[in-house]
């Protein structure tokens, strides 16, 4: 992990879609989406339908749609469970 970068993992119950590092992560919370960058404070929140977006390392952006989830942020590893 570069001083830059935080550690995502986005999964499924059938697949692990992604796992890498990224810059920045977009998610569709409840109350509004909201953005996790490096030194984010822990934080679990329950996501609805809508987009995953990040950067990854090399700054390219991807995007993953879901019906709704939860993620996990804590010390630069953000853990997120979709369906």
């Amino acid at each position: 992990m570069t001083d830059k970068t935080m550690t995502l993992e986005i999964i499924s119950a059938d697949d692990v879609l992604y796992s890498g590092e990224v810059q920045s992560v977009t998610l569709p919370g409840e109350m509004g989406k909201f953005t996790v960058l490096k030194d984010h404070a822990p934080i679990i929140s329950v996501l609805v339908k809508g987009a995953v977006v990040f950067r990854d390392s090399d700054g390219k952006e991807k995007s993953f749609d879901v019906k709704g989830g939860l993620v996990d942020v804590n010390d630069n590893r953000i853990s997120v469970c979709v369906y």
